[in-house]
């Protein structure tokens, strides 16, 4: 008999893949208990390192504004001519610190704007893809990527039983198992926001907007087998090669553009635009360029600002706001609470973290707390002793009509949205003949792995749902007893 799925206290929960919401695309609830208990526990899994990312590096840089998007955001980061310092770390997401660097993987690609209105945090992917689209499944996702809790191994069968059971997964795998899943180096791969999110201008019209980072030294992947033999030859291959180049005064870039989508639109697009596993396709909303950003200073000590840097995309300034998106939501607050329990409560006292922008802030105490207050300044509001106000005015914060009922359902279904479409489209129209033949080879050797029957059963249907075509040849090339490769195991570390 099936049991029930229950709370850490014994209680039954009503759903693992639905967050509470105020109608299918309203605003997430903070009472949705069992969310809250996912997300805290999954963020205390471990210590010290990251439980997802854990593996990076990273530089400082800038941002410079070419175009002009201010018709659409009020934000100072994004007004002509304006330069912001940033910070920025590139990642992994499922091995561990001393993972190699180019098993197959999404890449993580985080970027911190120390702008003059406070810190503004866009924390992306080199995809413009996710694996899942809400955030009460990302614990169950991420633990499916990760090793056995009893042999401490991982595993292709949890690895392919979870995404097999989310179909949504399959665009972002589709990715993933191309040749994008394999960039030459972190300075030659794009970045994305990925998710959707919101822009307001200075009379206070909203917009929807994407961001997309594109790599000026070209889009650059390697072959499977060459990055299995780097993996046991230099495990830090892309650190190194992101410190070594700009030790060298080669500073990589990348042109910054977004999307633009007018808010009406986004109630009747033919994509649910809130949606985290589907993209808004660029003939519907073209590129439009706002600047660039360059890496030009290494780290002086890795620690203290590249393991200490928190982002988080909770970090918004006036003129940016989040979306109705339901995985962004559980990320806003997931993130926050991650740090101060990886790097603590006073994380954003740190230097790497510091905002430039003067902070006014009642809260006090908590551990390594080394800012503090005059004696005589209040510490709390309202006060009749001149302390800070807040003010919705200067804030600028965005907003989305909702007045649902509450409810634990999949988002709005919009006329074109299905989970594999996207996918069989970038397979069909974006890959080339040879790139389709290596993700043949790849996905293969993957599902090869699969032990146990009906899971790669399931995983062949994952495929043929894609395309039919590529489910025939899979099932043949299985057919013929195709050994698992090394390479196609490069994501869950099977190759050990």
């Amino acid at each position: 008999m099936t049991e029930n799925t229950t709370s850490q206290t014994g209680t039954p929960v009503s759903s693992d893949s639905h967050s509470l919401t105020s109608g299918p695309d309203g605003v997430a609830a903070l009472h949705d208990r069992y969310l809250v208990e996912k997300l805290a526990q999954f963020a205390r899994e471990r210590i010290p390192e990251r439980i997802v990312h854990a593996k990076g590096g990273g530089a400082f840089g800038t941002f410079t504004v070419t175009g002009d998007v201010s018709a659409y955001t009020k934000a100072a980061l994004f007004q002509p001519g304006a330069t912001t310092e940033t910070v920025q770390r590139f990642s992994s997401v499922a091995g561990e610190q001393g993972s190699p660097d180019t098993w197959r993987d999404v890449r993580g690609f985080s970027v911190k704007f120390y702008t003059t209105e406070g810190n503004y945090d866009i924390v992306g992917n080199n995809t413009p893809v996710f694996f899942i689209r809400d955030g009460i499944k990302f614990p169950d996702f991420i633990h499916s990527q990760k090793r056995l809790p009893g042999s401490g191994l991982r595993d292709a069968d949890m690895q392919w039983d979870f995404w097999t059971l989310s179909p949504e997964s399959a665009h972002q795998v589709t990715y993933l198992m191309g040749d994008r899943g394999l960039p030459r180096s972190w300075r030659e791969m794009p970045g994305f926001g990925s998710h959707t999110y919101q822009w307001i201008n200075a009379a206070g019209e909203r917009f929807w907007v994407k961001y997309h980072f594109a790599t000026n030294q070209g889009n650059v992947q390697m072959e499977g087998a060459e990055a299995e033999l780097i993996a046991g030859a230099d495990a830090d291959y892309y650190r190194r090669d992101l410190y070594e180049a700009i030790e060298a005064g080669n500073f990589p870039s990348w042109d910054v553009s977004v999307q633009i989508m007018p808010y009406e639109d986004a109630k009747t697009y033919r994509f649910n635009p809130f949606d985290l596993t589907k993209v808004w396709p660029h003939a519907d909303y073209p590129l439009i360029k706002v600047g660039t950003h360059t890496l030009n200073r290494n780290p002086e000590n890795f620690f203290a600002q590249i393991e200490q840097a928190a982002f988080s995309p909770a970090n918004t300034v006036p003129g940016i706001s989040i979306s109705p998106d339901k995985m962004l939501m559980a990320r806003v607050f997931s993130y926050p609470d991650a740090q101060r329990y990886r790097v603590g409560t006073n994380y954003n006292e740190i230097p790497v973290n510091a905002p430039i922008a003067p902070v006014h802030s009642y809260t006090r105490d908590g551990a390594a707390r080394h800012g503090f207050s005059p004696a005589g300044t209040p510490n709390y509001a309202p006060n009749s002793f001149g302390g800070p106000v807040a003010d919705a005015a200067a804030a600028g914060e965005g907003s989305w009509e909702s007045d649902g009922e509450l409810v634990r359902t999949a988002a709005t279904l919009h006329s074109e949205d299905s989970d594999f479409g996207q996918a069989g489209t970038l397979y069909r129209d974006v890959f080339d003949d040879a790139a389709k033949q290596r993700f043949l080879e790849t996905i293969t050797g993957a599902v090869g792995g699969v032990v146990n029957e009906g899971i790669r059963e399931r995983a062949i249907q994952y495929w043929a749902n894609v395309d039919a075509e590529l489910g025939a040849k899979l099932r043949a090339e299985l057919s013929k007893g195709t050994e698992t490769s090394n390479e196609s195991a490069e994501y869950v570390g099977v190759a050990e």
